[in-house]
């Protein structure tokens, strides 16, 4: 509780050590009296030589503030959650184009994460599905298996068939909000066949 508190607070403690010194006390003596180490106060002493009282007043994590005003990041939020764009490159053209901004590509990333984004690959979700259709096969799956004889067999078997489904890449999406791509297939029926083999 020494150690932390307000920003006020902590430049408070700062210029009492700068005074402290002015008045002849010794950095090991000043650092005993705020709980702190002899560098610290050395830092402390040296950035008010160098830059006065605002070198004192800066703690190094302020981070610059948004070039963007809130209408501009309220439509930056509004195209990223409508489009999902896969990468910043294509963001960072977007600011440009609209807003005439040019962010580095950490800058862009640090402020999309600011914004509440993230980025992240969707969840594949099966094309066609339907709820009733998949219960009512799962109950005429049990009720195959509970009623086999002891030499009888359920065998599965898929058509072997090229590569066609949606292969799901990363894309910048709101934090809290999930998002899936349908999959694809040339197929005309999408569960699985089987065959009941005694």
């Amino acid at each position: 509780m020494a150690r932390d508190g307000l920003a006020e607070h902590r430049i408070a403690r700062r210029a009492n050590a700068v005074v402290l010194l002015d008045k002849g006390w010794s950095c090991a003596r000043v650092a005993g009296a705020l709980l702190l180490d002899d560098d610290t106060v050395r830092d402390w002493f040296q950035a008010y030589e160098s830059g006065g009282l605002d070198a004192l007043s800066r703690f190094g994590h302020e981070g610059s503030s948004c070039r963007l005003t809130l209408e501009q990041q309220a439509a930056l939020q509004n195209w990223i959650t409508v489009r999902l764009p896969r990468s910043t490159r294509t963001i960072g053209a977007w600011l440009e184009k609209n807003h005439g901004f040019n962010y580095s590509r950490p800058g862009l990333i640090a402020l999309l994460h600011r914004l509440g984004f993230d980025y992240r690959k969707p969840h594949k979700m099966p094309r066609g599905l339907n709820d009733v259709r998949q219960q009512a096969f799962i109950a005429s799956y049990e009720k195959l298996l509970n009623t086999m004889a002891a030499d009888e067999a359920v065998v599965f078997v898929d058509a072997v068939h090229p590569t066609h489904q949606v292969r799901a890449a990363g894309c910048w999406a709101p934090k809290d909000t999930a998002i899936a791509v349908e999959q694809t297939t040339g197929r005309q029926k999408s569960e699985h066949s089987w065959c009941h083999q005694s």
